[in-house]
């Protein structure tokens, strides 16, 4: 009976192993397309059944209305947006601080993952203490000689479990380059050490 027992346990435990996060990453992918979908779907607004006036609810409608957007936005950026244009969308932004605040701490928080000059593409690790403690980060700026400190970098150090971070200034010596993959590198720490390193 106890070895029924274990064997019962053991493969539970193996079950758990996989479906746990099989079933974590279906629901978060899940919750964060149909809360951006509800919030986002007109169907409901514009579209009534004709014999019961009752609303009508398009599913995936929220999401092709973002995409469309994106898309639309991208297209007049790139084609029909000029710099002076730019010019007043930015003076315009600059008039509201918490507004500039958000928007350009968002932006630039964007163009580091998607941009055209992506900032955590090169995984170093660097030396923290007198005892040896490393920590793994990405290097995000090369020259910090405009806040006076020439020889030095920052590099940024995130957090495992999370998507908070810090960024550290340590000297350019101090920092040695990681031959591997940045995202594997981020999975990594991320996930405190257990995987990205296959």
């Amino acid at each position: 009976m106890k070895k029924v027992l274990g064997a019962l346990l053991n493969y539970f435990l193996k079950g758990v192993i996989v479906v746990v996060p099989i079933g974590a990453a279906i629901f978060l992918i899940y919750w964060a397309v149909s809360t951006i979908d509800n919030a986002l779907n007109i169907s409901e607004v514009i579209l009534a059944d004709s014999k019961t006036g009752k609303p009508i609810h398009i599913p995936g409608l929220g999401i092709l209305n973002v995409f469309v957007l994106i898309m639309i936005a991208g297209v007049l950026v790139t084609n029909v947006v000029t710099d002076p244009i730019k010019k007043w969308f930015h003076r315009w932004i600059n008039k509201l601080p918490l507004f500039k605040f958000l928007y350009s701490s968002i932006k630039d928080l964007t163009v580091a993952f998607v941009g055209d000059e992506k900032k955590f593409s090169e995984a170093v690790i660097i030396e923290v203490n007198e005892f040896g403690l490393k920590k793994i980060g990405f290097l995000v700026q090369k020259d910090l000689t405009k806040l006076g400190l020439p020889g030095e970098v920052a590099v940024y150090l995130p957090m495992s479990y999370s998507f908070a971070g810090q960024v550290v200034i340590v000297a350019a010596d101090k920092v040695k380059p990681i031959d591997k993959n940045a995202a594997d590198m981020m999975k990594f720490v991320i996930s405190g050490g257990v995987s990205g390193l296959e």
